[in-house]
């Protein structure tokens, strides 16, 4: 038997390099369609990424798996659904990645695939996925797999068969289950469009039947299917069903561990308020995904059973609201910025979190660990919490969602001589199809926060990337960030305050300023002799600094200091004049290296 094609006519196996190819044009195939799928994805939310968790799905096990060759099926299937499960991404990603879990397990200790084999492993792979939802529904992906899985055991019931003869009766039951799921759901019905994952499951099955006809020409083929994939699929605002804003993060985590009970995992889950529950893995690889209105719980829910890893919570109404806006260019920041939730909002800036570790546990930025447990947890903790910049995973995520359904995207990221936060997300633009720009706004906290505010209001304005570029290069130097700490010995022992400081400020009594200098660095700047008033001595010292505009914007942060923060912003109210401001707590992302007492004041000329 040649391994040229998945099973030539006359074949009853199919080899490992064969399957691989196979598996090969079938991942491709629903990567090319991604952004079909994502116009098309309506539930479990309208969020607009069921293309895109697929595409990393499967790009997981391209880059896995079928990265390199395999001399038997069973090793190749077992390593296919452990790099599925690191992969998944979403509810689709999640339930693909168990039913591949499932083949493999299925398919134990077998140079090759028979028919029998097939059949089976289709039936574990369909029993496995529906077991790893806590509730399933009808009309989804769930419902084409078992269509496939039974429509196999029928075919070779009904007559022998190789193979790919067995495999093409399966594609044809799946394909027709496809079309019935547009009449199972109501959400489907009014869209007028099929469930996005059983599309995107029905696109691998038919690039894997692609290789089974063509053999090498399906693999040369694969690499430009874009077009040829993806029809003309529009959905508007009015099909989308709403996101439920008290489950409004879509939140994942991986869990490794030994003899990991997943159905205890998934009663845990539950009772934490999880919805769109998947729990798929094996006993020792699980990746969770559910939908919470605060991510930690489940996190910590999950962390109980094993050790956690690769932790994302996306805000599915900015990801609605994205889907909702195609004409306007997206604006994204990190939580560095400490950027208001009230601008957040109103200008739909999505927020990616800083990886803050405590006490040996790792945490997203608010998402993971809100900001008065962090300042508690830090009081009695007796190492000092460290932060790491988001990996270029997450910031790809974000990007690739927005740029689905926007014509541009800008990042405001955090100053590039103070974190590697920037080159993150640099690293994770490369390749992107659509224009975005990574600007550094030589800012950090409320400084980087005025300046994503502007581009966000500019955005909600219609205006274009080159607009909204010029803009930020004209308010940067104008843009002030000045800070406060009462104790430095957090910023001393961060390395972000040079040590000689630490004795004088001692020595002498004085509450230590610093400041963002031209080229973003963060310098002592000066100091006040005012222990009891320091809010109101602060104030002072800004404002003398403040010049060059007849009004400002102004964004006062406090770590852990409300009433300090109050007096502030109060101060400075007198003393200059105000258009908007804001008071906002200062995050883990800021606060571990800051400390307790802290307060920052930015300033930006108002528009």
């Amino acid at each position: 038997m040649s391994d040229a094609v998945l099973a030539a006519p006359l074949s009853s196996t199919v080899s490992a390099a064969a399957l691989r190819r196979a598996l090969i044009v079938g991942a491709r195939r629903v990567i090319a369609a991604s952004d079909e799928l994502n116009r098309i994805n309506v539930f479990p939310v309208a969020d607009g990424d069921t293309g895109n968790n697929l595409a990393s799905t499967l790009g997981a096990i391209l880059h896995g798996a079928l990265s390199r060759r395999s001399r038997r099926v069973n090793e190749l299937l077992a390593q296919v659904g452990e790099d599925a499960i690191d992969g998944a991404r979403g509810n689709s990603g999640a339930i693909m990645a168990q039913f591949l879990v499932g083949l493999g397990e299925r398919i134990r200790q077998r140079p090759v695939l028979d028919v029998d084999d097939l059949v089976a492993a289709a039936r574990r792979g369909a029993v496995s996925a529906r077991a790893a939802l806590a509730r399933p529904v009808e009309g989804t992906i769930l419902t084409v797999i078992e269509a496939f899985a039974r429509a196999l055991e029928e075919r070779a019931r009904q007559a022998a068969g190789t193979p790919a003869e067995v495999f093409d009766a399966g594609l044809a039951q799946a394909r027709a289950a496809l079309d019935a799921t547009t009449g199972q759901m109501a959400v489907l019905a009014r869209a007028g469009v099929v469930d996005a994952g059983a599309r995107g499951f029905v696109l691998w099955l038919e690039g894997i039947a692609e290789y089974a006809a063509s053999g090498p020409r399906a693999l040369r083929a694969g690499r430009g299917l874009a077009a040829s994939v993806a029809p003309d699929v529009h959905v508007g605002a009015h099909a989308h069903e709403a996101v439920d804003p008290q489950r409004r993060y879509c939140s994942e985590c991986l869990l490794l561990g030994q003899a990991i009970d997943r159905d205890a995992l998934r009663a845990a889950l539950e009772a934490q308020g999880a919805d769109s529950l998947v729990v798929a893995g094996s006993a020792s690889r699980v990746r969770v995904h559910g939908h919470i209105g605060q991510p930690q719980r489940l996190f910590d829910a999950a962390a109980a059973f094993g050790q956690l890893q690769a932790m994302k919570a996306d805000d599915m109404l900015r990801q609605q609201r994205a889907t909702e806006q195609p004409s306007q260019v997206a604006v994204i920041t990190d939580s560095a910025s400490d950027l208001p939730d009230a601008l957040a909002e109103r200008c739909n800036i999505h927020v990616v979190p800083v990886r803050v570790s405590l006490d040996g546990r790792d945490y997203l930025d608010r998402l993971g660990l809100g900001v008065d447990e962090f300042y508690r947890r830090m009081a009695a903790s007796r190492t000092l919490p460290r932060t790491s910049q988001p990996p270029p995973g997450d910031f790809r995520r974000t990007f690739e969602h927005v740029l689905a359904c926007q014509p541009a995207a800008v990042y405001v990221g955090l100053s590039r001589p103070l974190s590697g936060t920037l080159q993150s997300a640099e690293t994770a633009a490369r390749g992107q199809r659509k224009p975005l720009l990574c600007f550094d706004s030589g800012h950090v906290t409320a400084g980087q926060a005025l300046l994503a505010w502007r581009a966000g209001e500019l955005a909600a304005q219609g205006a274009a990337l080159a607009a909204i570029e010029e803009e930020l290069i004209r308010l940067r130097p104008l843009t002030l960030t000045f800070a406060m700490a009462r104790d430095i010995s957090h910023a001393v022992r961060g390395g972000r305050i040079p040590r000689w400081a630490g004795p004088v400020v001692r020595w002498s009594g004085l509450t230590p300023v610093a400041a963002i200098h031209e080229r973003g660095v963060l310098k002592v700047a000066g100091g006040l002799f005012a222990r009891r008033q320091a809010p109101e001595a602060f104030a002072r010292y800004v404002a003398r600094r403040a010049k060059g505009a007849a009004r400002w914007r102004l964004i006062v942060g406090h770590a852990d200091a409300l009433a300090d923060g109050q007096r502030l912003l109060a101060a400075l109210r007198t003393r200059l004049e105000i258009d908007e401001a804001h008071l906002v707590d200062i995050g883990p992302a800021i606060g571990a290296h800051a400390g307790p007492g802290t307060l920052v004041a930015g300033l930006q000329p108002a528009p």
